[in-house]
């Protein structure tokens, strides 16, 4: 079983125990669908980046610009990241430009929003803080008080999507 739980090995024992019995017991979906029935409805990158503009403008105004936010279906969430964010430099002329993007995996297209701006938070904080140091946790908690408790649920759900279980599909 230790497979199925590649998301949650950093975890203490307590909670890869309770994870295993939820699993055994078939009972990990239903859980999260209990903490979290609804999907959120930015169906467009359009609408994810009015939804992270928004968020940036509450917590981080001040922050550099970010040029493009998408849905990125090259992002492969269950094997490398759940988003991105990159930041590049170029010269052209004279003048150094500044480009922030945001890409959020596909699969995040269909999940609760609470997920999903669990996601967004971490990406903007990356905006002020390059390396998840206690400074980069604290601004996510400060943009997102429930962040660590949505990161677990969201690996649980990865955990799910691991399983071939995707109990956010058929809604």
């Amino acid at each position: 079983m230790s497979n199925k739980l590649t998301y949650i090995q950093g975890y203490s024992e307590n909670i890869t125990s309770q994870v295993q019995e939820l699993i055994k017991q078939k009972k990990l979906g239903p859980y999260l669908l209990s903490r979290y029935p609804q999907c959120h409805d930015l169906a467009t990158d359009k609408a994810l980046y009015r939804y992270v503009q928004q968020l940036k403008k509450q917590y981080i105004r001040q922050s550099v610009p970010i040029t493009k936010i998408i849905f990125d279906d090259k992002i492969h969430a269950v094997k490398n990241a759940l988003g991105t964010h990159t930041f590049v430099t170029r010269q052209q002329g004279a003048k150094l430009k500044a480009k922030n993007e945001i890409r959020i995996a596909r699969v995040f297209k269909r999940v609760p929003v609470e997920f999903l701006r669990m996601i967004v938070v971490h990406e903007l904080a990356h905006v002020k803080e390059k390396d998840h140091n206690k400074a980069f946790y604290k601004l996510c908690q400060y943009m997102e008080p429930d962040y660590f408790q949505l990161e677990l649920d969201l690996r649980l759900y990865l955990t799910l999507l691991d399983m071939k279980d995707d109990i956010y599909s058929i809604q």
